[in-house]
């Protein structure tokens, strides 16, 4: 396994994160800690989850379900990076979501309790909450951070002027701010290009990749249709829609002798500001499926194809679209 810093800090992380959103909803809990298990024997220490997955209002499932996996001892919790996040609807009733300072200081405690431990290394805002000033936000990240409760804090799905008012506002309290983005980011969906990457850059941030394979839609797809496999039918109508490029990129991948969702992940370990896509296996294949991406090395030639089939936004902002 590969380990590289995440963003501006000293935390070293492993070039993939094991995404546990699947544990619960499509993984069982036996087989969860299977892979759990599997990920920590190939190297992989970085976890990610949320206080939402599970998809039950209010009860953390997966939280749960790591958290009884760490009571297995074995210093399993020691050997993890934990990222976990805080926003989504945790209840009914008003301040059970987004980031008031009330809702954060009851979603870590319920985080904790969820997870059986005492701190969290990563605490992540799943979104940008627009009508909390930063202040606050600050004010109760910085509380968590003294008590010892979080290590880092990072955010999720926040656009580039975001990243850059929180950073300033963190850096006026003399706080260190966000040290990671979480976006959507593949060879299908480029548009954290423009300014959320540079952004990332500009200010330290390690950016984790959610949906590195587009939803199975980089994973092979074509094959698997004409394989007979089913699909829900909106992803099937976006197989028709990316047809044409589908096809080019299996032919692609098929030349290069690797598997389409490798060469996904390879693509994206290479990007700049990349840390770890986050891989969410629901099978003990996939997931040592994944590590042959870190071994695949692109040659200028390689890559420039892959822009032609998947064109980006042009590269950053403003030149990507004026000069």
């Amino acid at each position: 396994m590969e380990y590289t810093s995440l963003g501006r800090t000293g935390l070293q992380v492993s070039r993939l994160c094991l995404g546990t959103m699947n544990f619960g909803p499509q993984t069982s809990e036996e087989n969860s800690y299977t892979v759990m298990d599997k990920a920590l024997d190939m190297g992989i220490n970085f976890f990610d989850t949320a206080n939402v997955y599970g998809w039950k209002k209010g009860e953390g499932v997966t939280e749960q379900i790591v958290g009884r996996w760490w009571a297995q001892g074995g210093s399993r919790r020691e050997k993890v990076v934990l990222a976990t996040k805080v926003y989504g609807q945790m209840g009914d009733w008003p301040n059970e979501s987004k980031l008031s300072a009330l809702h954060i200081k009851r979603a870590v405690e319920g985080s904790l309790k969820r997870l059986q431990t005492d701190y969290i290394d990563l605490y992540q805002m799943h979104h940008i909450d627009r009508s909390t000033p930063w202040e606050e936000i600050w004010q109760a990240m910085e509380q968590l951070v003294q008590e010892g409760k979080v290590i880092y804090v990072g955010s999720s799905n926040f656009a580039g002027w975001h990243i850059a008012r929180a950073n300033e506002a963190a850096k006026q309290r003399h706080f260190m701010g966000l040290v990671s983005e979480q976006s959507l980011y593949n060879l299908a969906e480029r548009s954290v290009e423009l300014e959320v990457l540079p952004a990332s850059l500009e200010y330290g941030l390690g950016v984790i990749p959610w949906s590195p394979l587009a939803g199975g839609i980089l994973g092979g797809a074509l094959q698997k249709v004409s394989e007979g496999r089913r699909m829900a039918d909106h992803v099937q109508e976006r197989i028709e829609k990316l047809r044409p490029q589908l096809e080019k990129y299996e032919a692609f991948c098929k030349d290069l002798g690797e598997q389409p969702a490798d060469v996904a992940l390879a693509w994206l370990i290479h990007q700049p500001a990349i840390t770890a896509p986050i891989i969410g296996p629901r099978t003990m294949d996939q997931l040592t499926g994944s590590v042959r991406a870190l071994e695949i090395k692109f040659s200028d030639e390689q890559l420039e194809k892959l822009d032609e089939i998947w064109p980006g936004p042009g590269g950053a902002a403003p030149e990507a679209y004026a000069w």
